[in-house]
């Protein structure tokens, strides 16, 4: 089936810089019914190539096409409200100069994104400000949308919406985002844009890093062959592709026992507080709420109830993601549960000796004219003291992407990506037993959201997280809080799409019209089995059999590392190569089995 005919295109178009060029020669077409996403590391110049398209940005060579008539709206990353007065001052430049004498439309965009037209833009939250942005480029029915993060700052039931809507779009689509479950459902074509270049495949988002560890690959051959190194930071991010898929397996199975674990205590109830007993006089014991309450009066001279009757023990360990739509009463159950708020009803108990951290959505500052030695080191040295080893500084930035030439760059050379992975660098150089976070995935770029994903991967603490991040609450946490907006709270094990499993069903709680899915049975209705004896079988022998092939898939990279091997030794470069690839897609299927057995096996026990 041919390509739909481009309604808008870059042709041999060339971007610099600073004096560099940020991408030369790089062609890119959109058109109606494509649904597109645009990946690349931070700084590669994603959002600079979507103000080209949008044509806010004159490129320095090549050409820039769109159809005669054609709509194409943008949806910014930071609005710009000068010279609006309201927010439906602002949404009505979305319409073409033509039609801004209807109102109406304005009106019926708003109503579905719950903005308030009469608003004061200056004065929106986070959340109001991206629903009105959206609003924007909604309301002008165009051909082609650019959307730059467009689900910063959302939550969850506004994300889904969103979905649907883009989901019924008929138009052009092309995506920046760091949610991988936004591009997983939307992205059905991905364009990378890697060290000045632009590549494209017709598959979708879900099939990135495999396509990614296939250009990586190939390359590393070419290289070899032509007798010459690739650059080392392509060689880094090849290799960290690598050892994060054989961590992130590693991860999965711990996550599993985890959540299996957290499942018997929410089930178990009374039984389990007296299993634990014990343990917790050693500081196992983290929080303990029970049947804790709140509410506050409401300007009209009632009361709204935040939370009622709620009740939950956190161990030691436990990951707990909060979610549920804005003002349903995340953070104020969050400050009930540490202590910071006192509950109307009810008693939260601590546990002794907590060290806890917290990563907010304000994202503590950073002195532009210190350098990162300094801010990792404040008081002098070259050491960093880290789950009480002292590490040199050198290496320690290694770990958060930074090159050790930057040592003594200041903050305000970095850019935005690596501020954030700075803060990281801090905020995990400091001892603690217990992290809170809030919503700490907004304005996050891809490598350091895949950073911070490691590095709370490895911590033996206990998280308790807000998140409006489906993918990001599946790979951490062990449990979830869901709170409905109506003063319900209630937990269920796992993470996000354990919770679209487990809850019963409702309508939406939010008015945005959200297109959810119908709800599953709950897992606990489900008929309990088990594995049969071959399956059973295989799921025991499969981690061994892991374990064993990523041992031997290290010998041979470590051979094919050798720089002098295909000058030496051609055919055995050749066997050498041959042997990690088939290795390395063993290892693979042998990982995909897990998982599925796995899933099998909680299905069948009804462990969700």
């Amino acid at each position: 089936m041919a390509p739909p005919a481009p309604i808008t295109a870059l042709q041999g178009v060339s971007v610099t810089f600073g004096g560099r060029p940020l991408f030369e020669s790089i062609d890119v077409s959109i058109g109606r019914g494509d649904r597109a996403c645009l990946v690349g590391r931070n700084g590669s110049g994603k959002s600079t190539l979507m103000k080209v398209l949008a044509g806010l940005i004159l490129p320095d060579g090549g050409t820039v096409f769109t159809q005669p008539g054609a709509r194409i709206a943008y949806l910014p990353q930071e609005p710009d409200y000068s010279g609006c007065a309201t927010v439906q001052d602002y949404v009505v430049q979305g319409l073409p100069a033509d039609e801004r004498d209807e109102a109406h439309r304005v009106d019926a965009v708003l109503d579905r994104l719950q903005v308030a037209g009469d608003r004061d833009p200056l004065t929106l939250s986070g959340g109001e400000s991206r629903r009105t942005a959206l609003a924007r480029t909604l309301v002008g029915n165009p051909d082609i949308m650019l959307l730059d993060e467009p689900t910063n700052h959302l939550d969850l039931p506004t994300i889904e919406w969103l979905e649907g809507e883009l989901l019924s779009f008929r138009g052009g689509l092309l995506l920046i985002s760091h949610d991988r479950a936004f591009l997983n459902r939307l992205a059905k074509r991905t364009l990378w844009l890697d060290r000045g270049t632009v590549r494209a495949t017709e598959r979708g988002f879900s099939e990135f890093e495999a396509w990614q560890a296939e250009v990586f690959e190939s390359e590393e051959a070419a290289a070899h062959k032509l007798d010459r190194k690739i650059e080392a930071e392509t060689k880094w991010m090849r290799e960290g592709i690598s050892a994060r898929r054989t961590r992130n397996m590693g991860r999965v199975r711990n996550l599993q026992a985890l959540r299996g674990d957290r499942a018997e205590r929410i089930r178990g109830g009374q039984q389990a507080k007296l299993a634990v007993a014990e343990a917790e006089r050693g500081g196992r014991l983290v929080i303990e709420a029970t049947n804790i309450a709140k509410g506050f009066d409401t300007a009209e001279g009632g009361r709204k109830t935040i939370v009622q009757s709620f009740s939950t023990r956190i161990l030691r360990g436990d990951r707990v993601g909060l979610i549920g739509p804005n003002g349903a009463g995340k953070s104020t159950l969050l400050k009930m549960l540490t202590g910071q708020l006192e509950p109307d009803e009810g008693t939260v108990k601590l546990g002794t000796n907590l060290d806890t951290a917290y990563f907010d959505q304000r994202r503590e500052g950073l002195d532009p004219e210190d350098t990162i030695r300094k801010v990792l080191c404040p008081f002098g040295g070259d050491a960093v003291m880290v789950n009480g080893q002292s590490r040199h500084v050198a290496g320690y930035i290694k770990d958060f992407l930074f090159d050790t030439r930057q040592l003594d760059s200041p903050v305000k050379a970095l850019s935005g990506g690596e501020r954030n992975r700075l803060l990281l660098a801090r905020l995990f150089a400091k001892p603690s037993n217990m992290m809170i976070l809030d919503e700490p995935t907004n304005d996050l770029d891809m490598d350091t959201l895949d950073l911070l994903e490691d590095v709370l991967g490895d911590y033996q603490g206990t998280l308790l997280l807000v998140s409006h991040d489906r993918d990001f609450l599946d790979r951490l946490v062990t449990g979830t809080i869901a709170m409905e907006g109506d003063g319900t709270a209630t937990e269920y094990a796992g993470g996000y799409s354990d919770y679209l499993v487990q809850r019963p069903a409702k309508e939406p709680s939010v008015a945005a019209p959200a297109k959810a899915k119908p709800a599953a049975v709950p897992a606990a209705a489900k008929p309990r089995g088990k594995l049969t004896y071959k399956d059973q079988r295989e799921l025991d022998d499969l981690p061994g059999r892991m374990d064993k092939l990523s041992a031997e898939i290290a010998k041979l990279e470590t051979a094919m590392a050798d720089p002098d091997l295909f000058t030496r030794d051609p055919a055995k470069f050749q066997k050498t190569s041959d042997q990690l690839h088939a290795k390395q897609a063993e290892l693979g299927t042998a990982e995909e089995r897990w998982l599925e057995l796995e899933a099998l096996r909680e299905e069948l026990e009804g462990g969700r």
